[in-house]
């Protein structure tokens, strides 16, 4: 990478000022008027199945995007393809929908080494969603390290503000303790934009885990979880699947176009990485991970989370039985 000069520094600065600024007083604009008593109000059980409805003889059910020519294989135009492959987003999003888009924000890295979700790839979802005639578009997490960091460093927050989006950062108040009714996890406080928004997209990054293997779809939404998470790691392949049967996404989009094949979930090795130039799209979230474990070197039948997933009649390990496209 060149060095920035003086007049881009200072604009590079003056960007994530910017981007601070607005996610903080967009956070109390969207969110405040719940207020802080809701934090301890229990609910359940809550279990949100948000997948498209219908039958839908033909359509697609997993996209492949990868490869072509420069221009083809931005991570804008892998993006795209491998929505409009499944159909386009206006067979996910409806006009006046509230959207949020789920990427894994948890560490306080560059997207050079991809430990989270490639900000350019959400961006574009955030684009192409309010495209679709989204009302408003939320992009959140609850990150392991310090969160206005994790949001501002890895790229994420203003990227996908210039795209259009409410950047919402995890705050006491927004969280609700729910009755999950897992077989771990039961009564737990979670993160409310994603139990409020009429659609929900989870934007894993496909990457190493130093517990599990492999982390992409299903062990994302851990951020959708406050409180002490490390105390699921005991039983965390029972844990991931009792995330996946709390929140069946409407739609799955897995950034591959920088995994991290060693050293996760952090990273911080550039050597670790590989420039994969891929994006997975799928209504199967089961199965959108199944086929991106192959991108680090893991077997889905390798993952005991994917298994039980399975039974649980959440999705299929068989992701080259579904309808699916390399486009």
């Amino acid at each position: 990478m060149s060095p920035l000069s003086r007049r881009e520094a200072l604009a590079r600065v003056g960007r994530s000022a910017l981007f601070v600024s607005a996610t903080a007083v967009l956070g109390r604009a969207a969110w405040d008027p719940v207020g802080p008593r809701e934090s301890r109000a229990v609910s359940g059980p809550g279990r949100r199945d948000l997948r498209v409805r219908g039958a839908e003889p033909g359509r697609i059910e997993l996209a492949i995007a990868s490869g072509g020519p420069a221009a083809a294989a931005t991570p804008e135009a892998l993006t795209r393809r491998a929505i409009a492959a499944l159909g386009g987003m206006d067979r996910f999003v409806s006009r006046g929908d509230v959207v949020a888009i789920k990427p894994n924000v948890g560490w306080d890295r560059t997207p050079a080494q991809a430990a989270n979700t490639n900000p350019r790839v959400v961006a574009e979802l955030v684009r192409l969603a309010l495209g679709a005639g989204a009302k408003r578009v939320v992009v959140t997490d609850i990150p392991c390290n310090e969160p206005a960091r994790c949001f501002e460093r890895s790229g994420i927050g203003p990227a996908a503000h210039e795209a259009g989006a409410e950047v919402v950062l995890p705050a006491e108040h927004l969280l609700r303790t729910v009755r999950l009714g897992g077989e771990v996890l039961d009564e737990w406080p979670v993160h409310r934009p994603l139990l409020e928004a009429d659609k929900v997209i989870g934007v894993p990054v496909a990457k190493h885990h130093g517990l599990t293997r492999y982390t992409g779809a299903l062990k994302n939404w851990y951020g959708l979880l406050g409180g002490r998470r490390d105390r699921l790691h005991q039983r965390i392949d029972e844990s991931i699947a009792d995330l996946a049967a709390f929140l069946q996404p409407t739609l799955t989009v897995v950034d591959a176009t920088r995994v991290l094949l060693r050293g996760g979930p952090q990273g911080g090795n550039l050597a670790d990485t590989l420039d994969a130039r891929t994006v997975i799209a799928s209504v199967d979230q089961v199965a959108a991970d199944a086929c991106a474990c192959r991108l680090i070197g893991v077997v889905a039948d390798e993952l005991p989370y994917l298994a039980l997933a399975e039974r649980r009649g959440l999705g299929t390990r068989r992701w080259d039985r579904l309808r699916w496209a390399q486009v």
